[in-house]
């Protein structure tokens, strides 16, 4: 694991800053479970802004927002971007590009 003493703020190109608000990216493993039908806690991705790989899990998940944020644990910057509404999901990647499924379960 990375030596974390001297962290920066996100999007400053360092790692983020851990101030006790994220949880890791398990957390969305449950909200994403709704969208995508495998287990998602082993899922990998790639950061569009370091380029580095990893797990899902080993992601800085910020949820106290009307969405869930997923950042980068190497730089900070946002990998993607969740919000569940009544009838849909809405999945956003930070290339500018968004995703709306409508949710099987809507009336």
């Amino acid at each position: 694991m990375p030596d974390r003493a001297e962290p920066t703020a996100p999007g400053t190109g360092g790692p983020p800053r851990l101030d006790g608000r994220h949880l890791d990216g398990n957390a969305l493993a449950g909200p994403l479970s709704g969208l995508f039908v495998p287990d998602m806690t082993m899922a990998t991705g790639r950061c569009g802004t370091c380029r580095r790989e990893g797990l899902l899990a080993d992601a800085l998940l910020y949820a106290h927002a009307p969405g869930q944020v997923l950042r980068c644990a190497h730089c900070g910057h946002v990998t993607l971007r969740l919000v569940t509404a009544p009838d849909r999901f809405w999945f956003d990647l930070p290339a500018g590009s968004a995703l709306s499924v409508p949710r099987p379960d809507a009336r």
